[in-house]
């Protein structure tokens, strides 16, 4: 007897997608605790953790633990990401888009785990510790925009805002990037490098936290400038989403500098990397905001005045 595959539900579906997004935003959490506990390199090769071994060994102690704890939390994200690719494939009416972007996270994740193994290899070169963060928040972002696309309905999409904020909106998610991107290089000019022996990336700690500082800055001011500019045109959902922009941003920037004022603390250090978690997805939820999807319109079914309405012909 043939058995019957029942179609995966839309709340499930999204579920799954939100499930991805929280998986990818705690692997970058344990990555930190990984570099801030000096156990980049508790597995000093990859992919094994030895020469001889692929787990972790007694004489490696507390930071092979970690590390190797870190890696196998890799597979667990995996198996989100490749459930929701299935349950995309299972989901019924099939729905454009969707697979791609379920299909781009769970290649993403290996993808990440590759550059987590250079990382190894490099002996925890910061230039390449701060691309595996970055690979990261492209997943995330991935993931984020997966979630989003499985709320809206299949229709056309038509813009809430004019096409000014909508550019404006476009901007401070590039700034966002920006300050993430400049983020990693002053993380690879301090302390915390993951293993006592690892190198810096020779940047002047205090210049370039300025650097960064100044773009939180800019960030800022361009969010508040959406707030009042979203009132004005009555976008109410929009004022909502950079509101609470705003509002990660200044609890973020306040970690920063306390951080930096306090010689860099791991447990701080640790709360930013995921402030920075969580400013991207709200970026993205204001990119998001200036837009929405309308459902399908039904097909127009004839009537019986158009069944009599006679049909040109040429002569």
């Amino acid at each position: 007897m043939n058995r019957i595959v029942r179609p995966v539900s839309g709340i499930l579906l999204r579920r799954l997608a939100l499930a991805s997004i929280i998986a990818n935003v705690g692997i970058v959490v344990t990555g930190g605790a990984v570099r801030l506990t000096a156990s980049g390199l508790g597995c000093p090769t990859w992919p094994r953790c030895t020469d001889d071994s692929y787990v972790t060994t007694p004489e490696m102690g507390v930071y092979g633990v970690i590390e190797f704890g870190n890696r196998m939390l890799t597979f667990a994200v995996a198996l989100i990401a490749l459930a929701t690719v299935l349950a995309v494939l299972a989901h019924r009416p099939r729905r454009r888009g969707l697979l791609a972007l379920a299909v781009a996270v769970f290649l993403g994740i290996p993808a990440q785990a590759v550059l987590g193994g250079i990382t190894v290899l490099t002996n925890l070169n910061p230039w390449v510790v701060g691309l595996h963060f970055l690979a990261s928040m492209a997943v995330i972002a991935a993931a984020y925009a997966l979630w989003r696309r499985i709320g809206d309905p299949d229709g056309p999409t038509a813009a809430v805002v004019p096409a000014p904020l909508r550019a404006l909106a476009r901007i401070t998610t590039g700034v966002t990037v920006a300050v993430l991107v400049i983020g990693t290089w002053v993380t690879g000019s301090g302390p915390h490098a993951g293993d006592h022996g690892a190198a810096r990336n020779g940047l002047d700690p205090e210049t370039i936290s300025q650097v960064h500082a100044d773009g939180v800055f800019l960030l800022i001011g361009l969010s508040v400038a959406l707030i009042f500019a979203f009132r004005a045109v009555g976008a109410q959902r929009a004022t909502r989403a950079a509101v609470i922009l705003v509002a990660v941003e200044l609890s973020q920037g306040l970690i920063g500098f306390v951080q930096y004022f306090t010689h860099v603390p791991a447990l701080l250090v640790g709360a930013h990397m995921l402030g920075s978690c969580l400013v991207l997805l709200a970026a993205l939820s204001v990119q998001w905001s200036t837009r929405e999807r309308r459902p399908v319109e039904p097909a127009r079914q004839a009537t019986p005045t158009d069944a009599a309405a006679p049909v040109p012909v040429s002569a």
